[in-house]
């Protein structure tokens, strides 16, 4: 069976090109989120196998958001992505829990090698 994953991502068109990317190698994009607080509750509901998760978004950052979904899942697989690529934002993401850090903009095979080892 396909690995679900939820897509986090203020951009629309980053968003879609994620999807793109997931599809084509053989995952299902089970849900999509364009800010932190909606990425939390689809988490939630919809019980996904990993989250993409941008860092910079209104409402609710992804690292407050990458917090709350750890909270309600402490086994979350958790991706960020972000096109700042400082050191500090990558530190506090993978203190927070997440798995690997993706710099936009992102190379596919980048994103699935990022993807396959946050699942195994």
């Amino acid at each position: 069976m396909a690995k679900r994953i939820l897509v986090v991502d203020d951009a629309a068109f980053m968003r879609m090109m994620v999807k793109d990317i997931l599809n084509k190698n053989g995952f299902e994009v089970c849900g999509e989120a364009g800010d932190g607080e909606q990425a939390v509750e689809m988490y939630k509901e919809l019980s996904p196998d990993l989250v993409t998760l941008d860092i910079t978004m209104p409402e609710m950052d992804g690292i407050t958001a990458l917090k709350a979904i750890k909270k309600v899942d402490s086994g979350a697989k958790v991706i960020m992505c972000s096109a700042m690529g400082q050191q500090g934002m990558v530190i506090d993401a993978i203190q927070a829990g997440a798995k690997d850090f993706i710099v936009k903009p992102f190379q596919a095979d980048r994103v699935i090698d990022a993807i396959n080892k946050a699942l195994n």
